[in-house]
């Protein structure tokens, strides 16, 4: 996996919108929130988003996985090299990540990004 990959399988998620943040982290938002935080200077290539707090538990106890730095505290893990998870687990963690920062939007606020229920 790489940022290209990464980016297409952000991208395909309804109204996602990118930015730079920290000078060479690229940063994935919905609503203006970000759901998936990649950098683009470091090799190999890491990442940090949003999960679960059963998903948290199972991936910080994995090789490679920790509490992400500053985020840690909402259920954002931190991951040392884009290839320690499969394009399949990836596309689930983005989804389950863009999900999760989404639904804490109002009803009106989803349906003007067309992501309403």
């Amino acid at each position: 996996m790489n940022i290209e990959d990464i980016s297409t399988i952000c991208n395909s998620l309804t109204s996602v919108t990118t930015d730079i943040k920290w000078e060479d982290h690229l940063c994935f938002n919905i609503g203006e929130k970000m759901f998936f935080i990649t950098s683009l200077e470091n090799i190999p290539t890491n990442a940090s988003f949003k999960v679960s707090d059963e998903d948290f538990e199972e991936l910080t106890n994995k090789a490679g996985f920790k509490p992400a730095p500053y985020l840690a505290r909402y259920k954002w893990v931190y991951v040392d090299d884009l290839n320690r998870l499969s394009k399949e687990e990836w596309e689930r963690y983005i989804f389950k990540s863009y999900e999760l920062i989404s639904s804490k939007f109002s009803k009106k606020k989803r349906v003007a990004l067309g992501i309403a229920e």
